[in-house]
């Protein structure tokens, strides 16, 4: 009986463009170009970026990310609206999820040193909150976009965004709170954490719903109405 011997068969893997050989069983990869063409670039640090460029790629990402949801967002679609080349998206961030965290915390970045510029020199406690509530609501008047991308980051994925791990910025907004509670001026009855919360809870709400309604009136219109609902929601109630 004639025993034919069957030829090592050479198959593509769709997902990566690998090719293997089945030898006895075993599969073995193939080297090939593909091999050296899917490895990932090394990533240039975004300071070594143009400002334009830099500015040209935060626009459309927050164009795109805004209005869409993020699944849907291709590297092709960034590189597009930013008029960049892909070259240069892969180059400085890597993937689609590095760019949106990246630019998220240039945003916040900027949003972060503003309010501690406008904390500085003020010692009333309630004028630090009020503030501080103004320029986290100007943000909302100003750059909803910005707003609705941020949004749309899901909790398990906000670590991925340095700013919510910037202990200077926290530290600073605790010290806040802390003096109050030190003073007697705010609730003390509660973790510090908690006040933390009210106070971010009530601008997060305030700012997706505002966009979400599409409503024309500026939340800064309603300033001292709003200010006084968060104070009192936050000050210590004095002794009858």
């Amino acid at each position: 009986m004639k025993t034919t011997r069957l030829k090592p068969q050479t198959n593509t893997d769709a997902g990566f463009g690998h090719k293997t050989a089945h030898r006895n069983g075993q599969t073995k990869p193939l080297a090939t170009k593909t091999d050296n063409q899917t490895k990932p670039l090394a990533l240039t640090t975004i300071s070594n970026m143009r400002p334009a460029t830099l500015d040209k790629v935060e626009k459309a990402v927050r164009q795109l990310f805004a209005g869409n949801d993020a699944s849907d967002i291709t590297m092709i679609q960034i590189a597009r609206a930013a008029n960049v080349s892909l070259q240069t998206l892969y180059k400085y961030f890597g993937d689609k999820q590095t760019v949106l965290y990246t630019i998220m915390d240039l945003v916040l970045g900027r949003l972060a040193a503003r309010m501690m510029d406008h904390l500085q020199g003020i010692d009333s406690v309630e004028d630090r909150l009020r503030k501080t509530l103004w320029v986290c609501l100007d943000f909302v008047d100003t750059q909803p976009d910005a707003v609705m991308v941020l949004s749309k980051v899901s909790i398990s994925r906000s670590h991925n965004i340095a700013i919510y791990k910037n202990k200077e910025l926290i530290n600073a907004f605790l010290s806040v709170l802390a003096d109050g509670q030190n003073r007697g001026v705010l609730i003390d009855t509660v973790p510090l954490h908690i006040l933390f919360d009210v106070f971010m809870g009530f601008v997060i709400r305030l700012g997706i719903m505002q966009i979400i309604r599409q409503t024309d009136t500026p939340l800064n219109a309603n300033f001292d109405v709003l200010f006084g609902m968060l104070w009192r929601s936050m000050s210590k109630p004095e002794e009858v």
